[in-house]
């Protein structure tokens, strides 16, 4: 059986409210913009799904081409692509991500 990345892809997004598409876990980020944007998430004490795009390759480059970015980390929140680590951490930093994860929260 052939695998449907996107589908997967699809199903973790729609599945989890805050995604983090990441070099390492949660636990054990494995690259500063990863370890930077898992930090400003954790933060706002709500559950993340994290998925280490290190441990499946074919993943790693599906989701660069499924959210049209090419790099990684990846956050979605409610869905919706947000960014990589420099966003979220803007985003952070001005206010704009509270609102987002608060809604994911309900």
């Amino acid at each position: 059986m052939t695998r449907d990345i996107n589908a997967e892809i699809k199903q973790e997004i729609s599945g989890n409210k805050v995604v983090i598409y990441m070099k390492g876990t949660q636990q054990a980020p494995r690259c500063g913009f990863s370890a930077a944007a898992i930090e400003v998430l954790r933060s706002y004490n709500v559950p993340i799904k994290d998925i280490n795009v290190l441990d499946d390759q074919e993943k790693w480059q599906a989701v660069k081409v499924f959210s049209d970015w090419p790099t990684i980390p990846q956050v979605y929140i409610n869905g919706e692509f947000v960014g990589g680590s420099d966003i979220v951490r803007e985003m952070h930093a001005n206010g704009q991500l509270a609102p987002l994860i608060d809604k994911a929260a309900k």
